[in-house]
């Protein structure tokens, strides 16, 4: 009811300016001097003229518009909308025969436009200073004057002006300093941010710059944090594949966001060529890698997306999260055991998936390293039961996800992978389905990942438990992973093992201190850090090459390749047999995989030996306390 009556008032102010606007025209084309013959003419047309600007007014949507929220778009919608029935009145005058000097239509168009353009104006201004009275602002400081900054200015001022104030934008950049933006001044930078809340009594802070690396976040977030105001960020450029920033997407700063690295350069168009129009399927789809690739690659348009995975409830969330992302896309949620072979055969034969994507396995290290036969189940024969099924397919393309910890295996999880990679290396050839696999670090957030369990540890109030002081890990974020996972695969031509640059390696105890710290607390005398000692099938450093191996660059910056020994596949495919057979009797399957992967039994053996050292060196083994460090 209240937007009908908005609506008649608009429809009557605008029959008067309308009205009005020809005889203004005319008195200011003749200085004041007009004579009455062109009154009268315009009298005579003032009914047609009325009536065919407020038919245009409408169809372009004049009256249902929300005008105390006007932006630019509004206005483009005024001018079109006038110089349309501006155009009409003109040809329909001059067809009638009407004598009007041809600066009359302009002035015209001019006149109406500024008026109505002024009354919705004023609207917005009423609607400003009503809202404005009585109200508690959040004063907010946005650091960094880019396109990121500006879509959050933009942002505070069209939709919550009247809950946030922009006080100012924080830059490096010299040049922006002291210059406006969205009605808002550039004052100073990095520097001056406490002295600039201290004056302006800011109490909020918005660091918006995407693309900012983990150290300069670091940096920032501590000369923020000093402040006492309340810091939140962007996410990260892997984020915001479509480049837009909006105020919903701010967060409180988190440890992803300090171990921010470079943006990835991707190449969007050779991503797309091998996924577009095809049917993809992703198994472990429900796993943290593999529903963000699910998410990844509903935005390169699949004919058919297939999330496949042993766990409902994953499946399940994936499944209604990307349905209601992306309506159209053809789903196929499948509820299926990688390691049921005749139940991946059939699935096979009815979807019959051109592109693979096989992200499920099991990876815990304690949980694998305590249960090898199951490892083996999943990771080896499973990966073999999914490639297999590719092969007699006649799948287009078979990306495997591997591990770092593949690489001088010391835990059965990781050398159950580094097998799973000589499967698939081995598979290539042997059909038109090309097989690569993909080895990277750690992720961020993943299941089983340290970081919830520091989380949990500091919410009990500590002690938040490390197996070593010099423990360290290559970390990426989910988003980056996925996203070099999709690059690598346009690059596969088959039998290729690729390696992510992970960047320099992080101390786990350097993420502890970051999220205690994150927590407003004082690492040490809040929350105490607990070294617990290396557990079985755990190394201090990982690698993601061999010594021997060594890489071969590809087009990409961050992606290698590795120069891996070809696979000898008969006797790789006698000790499969072997180790299928140990699986059902219980019997030495992990002797058996030290004779598929060598390297294995070394590094086993020395980290064993650490293990008993430190060990005779008192250093405690409780299993509550060393449930840490499972990345996988």
């Amino acid at each position: 009811m209240r937007q009908k009556v908005i609506s008649l008032f608009l429809i009557m102010m605008d029959m008067v300016i309308v009205a009005a606007a020809p005889f203004i025209a005319l008195f200011l084309r003749f200085e004041g001097a007009v004579e009455q013959n062109y009154y009268s003419l315009f009298l005579s047309f003032l009914p047609g003229i009325i009536l065919l600007r407020l038919l245009t007014f409408y169809a372009f949507g004049l009256y249902h518009r929300l005008w105390r929220y006007a932006s630019i778009s509004e206005l483009l919608a005024i001018i079109s909308a006038v110089s349309i029935s501006s155009l009409f009145i003109t040809i329909y005058m001059y067809a009638t025969g009407a004598n009007i000097p041809r600066s009359i239509p302009f002035l015209n168009w001019i006149i109406v436009i500024l008026l109505i353009g002024g009354s919705r104006l004023c609207i917005r201004v009423l609607h400003f200073i009503r809202t404005n009275n009585n109200r508690q602002d959040t004063r907010t400081l946005i650091v960094g004057a880019g396109d990121a900054g500006a879509m959050i200015a933009r942002e505070i001022g069209q939709r919550y002006y009247d809950t946030k104030k922009l006080v100012g934008f924080i830059d490096d950049d010299t040049y922006k300093v002291k210059r406006s933006l969205f009605g808002a001044t550039v004052l100073g930078n990095r520097q001056d941010i406490e002295c600039i809340v201290n004056k302006y009594q800011v109490n909020e802070i918005i660091i918006a710059i995407p693309s900012l690396k983990g150290a300069e976040l670091r940096a920032i977030v501590q000369v923020c944090k000093l402040t006492g105001c309340k810091v939140k960020t962007v996410p990260g450029i892997y984020e915001l594949i479509d480049g837009k920033v909006t105020l919903q997407q701010l967060r409180d700063v988190d440890l992803e966001d300090l171990l921010r690295r470079e943006p990835v350069n991707l190449d969007l168009d050779q991503i797309a060529s091998y996924i577009r129009g095809k049917r993809v399927l992703v198994t472990g789809a429900g796993g943290s890698i593999g529903s963000e690739l699910c998410r990844q690659l509903t935005k390169l348009e699949p004919s058919q997306l297939i999330l496949l995975g042993k766990g409902e409830n994953s499946i399940y969330e994936i499944d209604r999260e990307l349905r209601e992302k992306h309506g159209n896309l053809k789903l196929e949620p499948i509820i299926a055991d990688v390691r049921d072979a005749s139940r991946i055969n059939q699935l096979f034969d009815r979807f019959r998936p051109q592109v693979v994507f096989h992200a499920a396995a099991h990876k815990h290290v304690p949980l694998m390293e305590a249960q090898p036969e199951e490892a083996v189940r999943n990771n080896v024969f499973g990966t073999k039961n999914v490639a297999e099924a590719a092969c007699r397919t006649d799948t287009e393309m078979f990306i495997m996800i591997s591990t770092d910890k593949a690489v001088n295996p010391t835990s059965v999880m990781g050398a159950t992978k580094r097998v799973a990679e000589l499967i698939v290396q081995s598979m290539n050839g042997k059909g038109r389905t090309r097989f690569s696999a993909v080895r990277f670090g750690n992720v961020l957030g993943s299941r089983g990942s340290v970081i919830p369990l520091f989380r949990r540890q500091i919410a009990k109030g500590g002690p938040i438990t490390i197996t070593h002081p010099e423990m360290k890990r290559y970390f990426m974020t989910i988003p980056e992973a996925t996203q070099l996972v999709l690059q690598a695969g346009s690059m596969a031509q088959g039998g290729e093992v690729f390696v992510l640059d992970m960047g320099e390696p992080v101390k786990i105890v350097d993420m502890a201190r970051d999220l205690i710290e994150l927590s407003g607390l004082v690492p040490g005398k809040d929350v105490e850090i607990k070294y617990t000692g290396l557990r079985p099938g755990e190394k201090l450093f990982e690698e993601l090459l061999t010594a021997e191996e060594g890489t071969s660059s590809t087009r990409h910056e961050k992606i290698y390749v590795a120069n891996l020994k070809l696979v000898n596949e008969k006797r790789l495919q006698e000790a499969l047999t072997v180790l299928q057979t140990g699986v059902h009797t219980g019997d030495k399957v992990v002797h058996i995989i030290e004779e598929i992967v060598p390297s294995y039994r070394l590094t086993r053996a020395n980290v064993s030996r650490e293990i008993s050292r430190q060990k005779e060196c008192n250093i405690s083994f409780s299993a509550v306390e060393c449930l840490t460090v499972t990345e996988g």
